[in-house]
């Protein structure tokens, strides 16, 4: 028996004006290309697909030379839409498959379901070859109806190495891992990654990422920042971007071009503020925190807004308080009254922020620091006097004495508000005058006029004085606080804190070990913002700062006390020092404040705890936060990639080392039953690696 052959439908010419719609057509809902792009596309290229269709029959079966469009129904509308904008005449003949047999519905079904869709694979490919016809970017964007940056992207995807492609092409690699290895051009460095990821429990493109910019710098780093991309890739650089995710600019690949153009950036700054006049000028990346305490801050005087600038500042001002006191009537007026808010804010500040002028006398004593701060912008801190440099200060006669000297007091000192406080140890100690016989010396008359006291009178007089106002400051608790609040702000604030009569042995705690950018941290960008402003509050002469402190009210006197107190806070451990008691009255100080090291700013990351501790902590840190399944993802790695996997599970989570956990009242109590000879230190203070370098107890 012969097998019956195939006969096709036949396809024919009709005029535009002879074909409609039909209902038969089950795409009802819109996706995919516009009926206006179709439209374009037909106008640049033609129609590149017949339409089928249907003969209209009227009550007897008869054709009306009428066409129903069950399938092409999108196309039929771009060529309705091109008729109405003129650019295709209402009889133009469209090539159409004339279908008689079955239904409309099920020829619409089909050609929709069997549709196969192009393998992304040959989508690259294919707008790889038209930029190889000499197509750019933009041409093939426009040609089909996408942005640039899909261009640049499917261009991207088709140029990673043939291997990868074609283990794409076998499912042996997922689109958003072939998407990861982007990043980089290295087609050698690629097929490296994936041989050594083909063999791992875990090919997540993350991971993909990483080791592909493994020794590269991030754009964000604030090296990159204060050079410029720009500048970089200028000097030969080459940046790595990914095209796919935010990558904050992309990866710098020579690090080793990028500190030798930081460093030349920097040196250029210095030289200009030598020219300045100063005696020294120091550079550095970065500086530790506290490396400006012990010298003295100069103040300058502000360099008064111009003309122009009065006027501005006064507009804006009035604007911002317009703004503030209007009452928008939408949701809409309110974002933009906001965030014009914002912006006089930022220009109110920079009006502010006026730079400071200095005496010469000064200037060719102090010194500078410069160097880069976190967000990457030129930091230069102006008038710094080393003690060495000091002008020699006069001695002061002693009224009363023998016509003998005193050293100069703390007014005599130059009175400048020194920019890093000194850190206080609250140990504060009233040494008690040395023991002196009841019976002084007899004193011959003289007839020669009044001599000045001897001074074995001078100190029992002093004595008795002595003892009476301490009896006296006791009796009146708020001169109490004033005067250990004077004694305080004398030794934080100015560089010779001599003049005060409680004698106090207020002491500094040094960090002679400092966790990675301590100084960008938040609390210490905090406590150097709070002490400057005190410093703006605070005389220059500290001869006047009883004056000053007396016509504070209560609460600026409570908040500057707290200032100065929270200085002499030491916790820190110190392996040579073990005093545990220091370290249960710790915990109840956090307690008592409600301290959150999470809201402080810490986070757990490479080099500020993962990179530190074995694989066996670092897999409980991701245990006790993401969960067992999450630490099994990772249980497998090299210590350094586990660490920054770590780094990435851990980010958001909250989760804190031991050490800076909340204390808790049950663990309160059993650190303080633990007292005697043979104290218990805690568990994370027993020690298990190198200790750090002892803290220096530094005199304030």
């Amino acid at each position: 028996m012969a097998t019956a052959k195939i006969v096709l439908n036949a396809s024919r010419d009709i005029p535009f004006n002879k074909l409609v719609l039909s209902q038969a057509n089950v795409r009802k809902v819109k996706a995919g290309v516009s009926i206006e792009e179709l439209a374009e596309d037909i106008a640049r290229r033609t129609l590149l697909h017949s339409l089928a269709v249907r003969p209209v029959l009227d009550a007897e079966g008869a054709e009306t030379g009428v066409f129903e469009v069950p399938v092409g129904g999108r196309r039929f509308r771009a060529l309705e839409l091109l008729v109405k904008q003129k650019r295709m005449t209402k009889t133009q003949p469209v090539p159409c498959v004339v279908r008689t047999g079955g239904l409309a519905e099920e020829d619409s079904l089909a050609e929709n379901l069997q549709r196969e869709p192009l393998h992304p694979l040959d989508q690259f490919r294919a707008f790889q070859t038209l930029r190889e016809a000499g197509l750019g970017e933009e041409e093939i964007a426009a040609r089909f109806f996408v942005g640039t940056g899909v261009v640049k992207q499917r261009l991207k995807l088709a140029a990673v190495a043939a291997p990868l492609l074609d283990a794409y092409a076998d499912n042996k690699m997922t689109l958003e891992q072939l998407m990861a290895f982007t990043v980089t051009d290295d087609q050698a460095r690629q097929e490296q990654v994936w041989e050594a990821l083909s063999k791992a429990y875990s090919r997540e493109p993350h991971q993909i990422r990483r080791l592909l910019t493994e020794g590269a710098v991030r754009a964000s780093d604030k090296r990159a920042l204060f050079v410029g991309l720009d500048a970089y890739e200028a000097a030969g650089g080459t940046v790595m971007r990914d095209l796919f995710l935010h990558d904050d600019g992309g990866w710098l690949q020579d690090p080793a071009l990028l500190d030798r153009l930081v460093a030349e950036k920097l040196e250029a700054e210095a030289a200009t503020v030598r020219a300045e006049g100063w005696k020294w000028v120091e550079v550095a990346l970065a500086f530790p925190y506290g490396h400006s305490r012990g010298l003295r801050r100069l103040r300058g005087e502000p360099v008064p807004l111009s003309e122009a600038e009065q006027a501005t500042y006064d507009a804006l001002h009035a604007e911002y308080e317009r703004l503030e006191s209007a009452d928008p009537a939408d949701v809409e007026a309110l974002e933009t009254a906001s965030q014009r808010l914002v912006e006089i804010d930022v220009a109110l500040r920079a009006l502010e922020d006026r730079p400071a002028v200095y005496e010469t006398a000064e200037v060719a004593r102090a010194g500078v620091f410069v160097s880069v701060d976190a967000e990457g912008r030129l930091q230069v801190d102006r008038g710094y006097v080393r003690p060495e440099d000091e002008a020699p200060v006069e001695p002061v006669a002693v009224p009363g004495s023998d016509g003998q000297v005193a050293a100069p007091s703390a007014a005599g000192a130059g009175g400048a508000v020194a920019a890093q406080p000194a850190i206080i140890t609250g140990n504060a100690q009233v040494s008690a005058p040395a023991p002196v016989s009841v019976v002084g010396p007899e004193v011959p008359d003289d007839d020669e006029g009044l001599r000045p006291l001897p001074d074995r009178l001078l100190t029992e007089l002093s004595v008795h004085r002595t003892l009476a106002l301490r009896d006296a400051v006791a009796g009146d608790p708020d001169i109490a606080f004033l005067a250990a609040l004077h004694a305080l702000c004398l030794r934080s604030f100015y560089q010779r804190g001599g003049g005060s009569c409680l004698d106090l042995e207020l002491k500094s705690a040094g960090f002679g070990v400092q966790p990675p950018d301590l100084a960008a941290s938040a609390s210490a960008k905090a406590i150097d913002a709070r002490q400057r402003s005190w410093s703006g509050q605070l005389p220059q002469d500290a001869a006047e700062l009883w004056a000053t402190l007396s016509a504070f009210d209560g609460d600026s006197r409570a908040a500057l006390f707290a200032h100065c107190v929270s200085f002499g806070v030491n916790a820190v451990h110190e392996p040579w020092n073990r005093n545990p008691q220091r370290f249960v009255h710790a915990d109840a100080l956090a307690q008592a404040v409600g301290l959150d090291m999470v809201a402080a700013g810490w986070v757990p990351t490479v080099d500020a705890y993962l990179g530190r501790v074995p694989k066996a902590r670092i897999l409980e840190a991701v245990r006790d936060a993401r969960g067992p399944e999450a630490a099994q993802l990772i249980d497998h790695l090299r210590k350094p990639d586990m660490a920054k996997e770590a780094e990435r599970l851990l980010a958001g989570s909250g989760w804190l080392p031991e050490p800076l956990r909340p204390p808790t009242d049950a663990s309160m109590e059993e650190d303080a039953g633990a007292g005697g000879d043979n104290e218990v230190l805690p568990a994370f203070l027993t020690g298990d690696g190198e200790a750090p370098v002892p803290t220096e107890a530094v005199a304030a």
